[in-house]
């Protein structure tokens, strides 16, 4: 293997790195998007449960926003909502929609680069193919002075399609796992937005001017 890619030339370099890259971002957004960091289970009714009587302490909430993506969001309606702040439930509906913006614009992070890598990485090939090609040809060329040997010229271009093979080999998996986190974040975002708006109705049950 070390040898087809050293025959295959320096084009092959940017590909080797495409896939280092692709396999970081990949363990990277399996760790950082398990369910428990961002989406817990029970967090939403655990948290409307300590609050049926109104808002908690701080510690609690502080408690809440380390938890998880969801705790972070909750967090932050329970600030907009705390008596005496003159947050209207709004207001309580805003703050969480600026926390989940910037929850899921973590949630996205590192996914354009892989989309990126999945599609320059045939490109990388096809031009380390092509490089090679001419390379080829150019040597084989009557002017070059070395006659024409049809089985060197025969590895010669399935040396350089290996470049080719490899930008396919690097481009399949990164554009599957791409396709896999985008659809798992926007599940993530989703659930985040019913869940913020459950947990506004609620908040505004809380309201003195909610009770009968």
């Amino acid at each position: 293997m070390f040898s087809i890619l050293v025959a295959a030339g320096w084009p092959i370099v940017p590909l080797l790195l495409c896939s280092i890259i692709a396999t970081a971002l990949v363990i990277e957004r399996f760790i950082s998007l398990k369910t428990a960091k961002v989406l817990p289970t029970q967090l939403l009714n655990e948290a409307i449960g300590v609050s049926r009587d109104g808002i908690p302490a701080a510690e609690v909430i502080a408690k809440l926003e380390r938890n998880s993506a969801l705790g972070e969001m909750l967090a932050s309606g329970f600030r907009a909502a705390q008596t005496g702040s003159g947050g209207s439930i709004d207001d309580v509906r805003a703050a969480m929609e600026s926390s989940g913006r910037a929850i899921g614009h973590r949630l996205e992070r590192y996914l354009p680069a892989l989309a990126t890598i999945a599609s320059a990485a045939p490109l990388l090939g096809l031009l380390g193919t092509v490089i090679g090609m001419i390379e080829i040809f150019g040597s084989q060329a009557p002017a070059s002075g070395s006659a024409g040997n049809p089985a060197q010229l025969a590895h010669g271009i399935s040396i350089a399609l290996y470049n080719t093979a490899f930008g396919l080999i690097v481009a399949v998996p990164t554009l599957i796992f791409w396709r896999y986190f985008r659809s798992r974040v926007d599940g993530y975002l989703l659930h985040l937005e019913l869940a913020g708006e459950r947990f506004a109705q609620h908040l505004a049950a809380l309201r003195p001017e909610a009770q009968p």
